[in-house]
């Protein structure tokens, strides 16, 4: 059966680029792209439309834990298991810009921010973590002498601004916030879902500044050579996904491979 990979959040920026990738590198892979409005997804279901065969677009709200209920049961219906999971949709503030100081800061703000960043993906983990240890195991580095180690992924895309340890500048509370407990997040998934057998492993991934909407606002301060494509960051991130194991769970990667302090 063929591998199933589900993205959350496909419809722009790199969530698409993983559709995309998937459906170019990977012919051995379903994918399952969701997104809040697929009508509105021109990029995503022009992909979709060329790839019917190997792609399902279904709507749903990270924001709405019923969503993802329903969506999880459907997926369970349809393909019986999934083998890797991308937690991709952020957003770095409702304004669109980071709080620079703390006169900026709102409580809606940060409520809604830690709704999308961080509560989306841990509902997310809730309800397809069963999907994830019904798969086949088909991402990451099995060894090749023993059973599988483990049978699916999940990937949390953090940002290096939520590391607790390499905060050094301040500001951005919403978005520092909603990352780091993104990856408290992360760890205690890889302790819940490692325990038996099967497994899944667990990471958070930094893609570094990638040129989407989300970073756009910033980019006059960005050195050329450091703001990524959005083909360029996946393919290093694929690399990271292609070479996972029980060993690295529960930690932290950029998009170089180097792991991240917490």
């Amino acid at each position: 059966m063929a591998a199933i990979a589900l993205i959350q959040g496909a419809s722009r920026g790199i969530g698409l680029e993983f559709c995309r990738h998937l459906l170019l590198k990977k012919s051995q892979v379903t994918v399952v792209a969701t997104c809040r409005y697929p009508e509105n997804a021109v990029d995503l279901m022009g992909l979709a439309a060329q790839n019917s065969a190997r792609i399902t677009v279904f709507k749903m709200d990270v924001n709405r834990e019923a969503d993802i209920k329903d969506t999880a049961e459907i997926v369970e219906k349809t393909f019986g298991k999934v083998d890797l999971v991308i937690n991709s949709s952020a957003m770095l503030h409702p304004s669109g810009k980071g709080e620079t100081s703390l006169k900026d800061v709102s409580a809606q703000g940060i409520i809604s921010t830690l709704t999308t960043n961080t509560v989306g993906p841990l509902v997310m983990a809730k309800y397809f973590a069963p999907l994830l240890l019904k798969g086949s195991g088909g991402f990451g580095q099995q060894p090749p002498e023993k059973a599988k180690q483990h049978s699916g992924i999940i990937v949390n895309m953090t940002a290096k601004v939520g590391s607790i340890g390499d905060n050094a500048l301040g500001g951005w509370y919403s978005y520092r916030m909603s990352k780091a407990a993104l990856n408290m997040a992360t760890r205690n998934l890889s302790i819940e879902l490692g325990r038996g057998r099967p497994k899944v492993v667990c990471v958070s991934l930094h893609p570094g500044t990638v040129n989407t909407d989300l970073s756009r606002p910033y980019h006059r301060n960005i050195p050329e050579n450091k703001l990524f494509s959005t083909e360029y960051c996946v393919q290093c991130l694929m690399k990271i996904i292609d070479n996972l194991s029980m060993e690295k769970t529960g930690k932290a990667f950029a998009w170089d491979g180097s792991e991240l302090p917490w």
